[in-house]
């Protein structure tokens, strides 16, 4: 594993991480490549400095393959040698997918403690470095899902502890059942989705680690899927700077996103390594302060 770091130093929980991780979702969901371009594509990303790879045991397709996308991490990860544990994979439990297409959540107590302890033993390790809770179940008091969380980590089946999808009230009561083992939050952010920037403020404040899922919303889905496109170019902001930087529109979201805060880490996704390599490049990519002005959709 090539061990180029990115210009941008971020962490979770004290652990350093650059700062642009991996979402590996669509690695594992409906379009998702073939294998040898999906390790590839992770294989990619490591050389390229990212070490967080953020991942689910809910990220698959078909009902029979839950964990797809935690066994095809683990598989990529087995190649790295020593240099694998440089690398914080941070897994979810809490949701599922009955294979047509639906997601489903669960957070019962008892189904998370199996979640996590399966998702381990996929993983092949002893302890999950970040074990977040994938969304809040309004059939089970929130409390206890997180209570939940608090005896996996007291277990040393976790090490350290996120939340997904929730709102400040979530993660002030998150806090005050975890303490300091509670590290992240993924919530939805993007330049067209900024819904959620109150949780990103509190994070802020708090010290916690910002992880952005689908951080790239606003940008034509062409330019994030293919940077090297030829395709004409939607006349956005983003688009615009990003031809007077000689970036990708890709880069300049994601540059904007770390821009935002020094705790946030946004994870794009990628189902090619040219994808990932040029995500991870945003990483040094500073944007001037009339720049990020101009960057409003």
């Amino acid at each position: 594993m090539t061990r180029t770091r990115p210009g941008v130093s971020r962490t979770i929980g004290g652990v350093p991480v650059g700062a642009i991780g991996l979402g590996a979702m669509p690695l594992s969901v409906e379009g998702r490549p073939g294998e040898e371009q999906a390790l590839a594509t992770v294989r990619a990303a490591l050389d390229a400095g990212v070490r967080l790879i953020d991942t689910a045991d809910s990220y698959h397709w078909h009902a029979d393959e839950v964990g797809h996308n935690e066994r095809l991490i683990a598989r990529a990860l087995a190649g790295c040698g020593s240099g694998a544990s440089e690398v914080l994979v941070a897994t979810k439990g809490g949701r599922g997918r009955p294979g047509d297409g639906s997601w489903t959540v669960d957070g019962d107590p008892r189904h998370l403690r199996r979640a996590a302890e399966a998702s381990a033993a996929r993983l092949g390790v002893a302890t999950i470095g970040l074990y977040q809770l994938h969304k809040p179940d309004p059939a089970v008091p929130f409390a206890e899902s997180v209570g939940a969380l608090r005896e996996l980590a007291d277990a040393g089946t976790i090490r350290m502890v996120g939340l997904s999808n929730v709102d400040c009230e979530q993660i002030h009561t998150a806090r005050e059942i975890l303490g300091p083992r509670l590290v992240s939050v993924q919530n939805r952010f993007s330049p067209a989705h900024q819904a959620t920037r109150d949780t990103l403020d509190l994070c802020t404040a708090l010290g916690l680690a910002f992880l952005p899922w689908s951080p790239l919303g606003g940008i034509s889905r062409s330019a994030v899927d293919d940077p090297a496109s030829t395709a004409p170019a939607p006349d956005t902001p983003f688009h615009a700077l990003a031809r007077e930087r000689g970036a990708s529109p890709q880069q300049i979201a994601l540059a904007w996103q770390l821009a935002q805060s020094p705790v946030v880490l946004p994870i794009p996704g990628a189902r090619r390594p040219a994808s990932i390599r040029d995500s991870a490049a945003a990483a040094g990519l500073t944007l001037s302060a009339a720049e990020l002005a101009g960057l409003k959709i």
